[in-house]
């Protein structure tokens, strides 16, 4: 059964930091490239990072180059996001995506709220 389980989220301060990770199983993971999207109340679901199987190459959204990082380990079947410098308008509910060819696979998402 395939699982991806999305944690870290909670309530931060603005110009604070947060880790996400998102464990898998159920399939192999080393093969698929995984990616964080977000949703805000509200809005469409937007791609924040993505990484590659082997996290040779990496790709950002505008708005969160230079203030988030992905990375994955492979050894772990976990991927992970380092949140920097968050503001307001991060508030989203943050979800894990598998993707190999034509099969994708989503997590539940996990909220993250900036806020004073």
């Amino acid at each position: 059964q395939v699982r991806l389980v999305e944690s870290g989220g909670g309530l931060v301060q603005p110009g604070g930091s947060v880790r996400l990770s998102c464990a898998a199983s159920g399939f192999t993971f080393s093969r698929y490239a995984m990616s964080w999207y977000r949703q805000a109340l509200g809005k469409e679901r937007e791609l924040v990072a993505a990484i590659t199987s082997a996290g040779g190459s990496t790709n950002y959204a505008d708005s969160m180059k230079g203030r988030f990082v992905i990375s994955r380990d492979n050894a772990k079947n976990t991927v992970y996001l380092q949140m920097n410098s968050l503001k307001p308008e991060d508030t989203a509910v943050y979800y894990c995506n598998a993707e190999l060819f034509r099969l994708s696979y989503w997590g539940q998402g996990t909220q993250v709220t900036v806020s004073s």
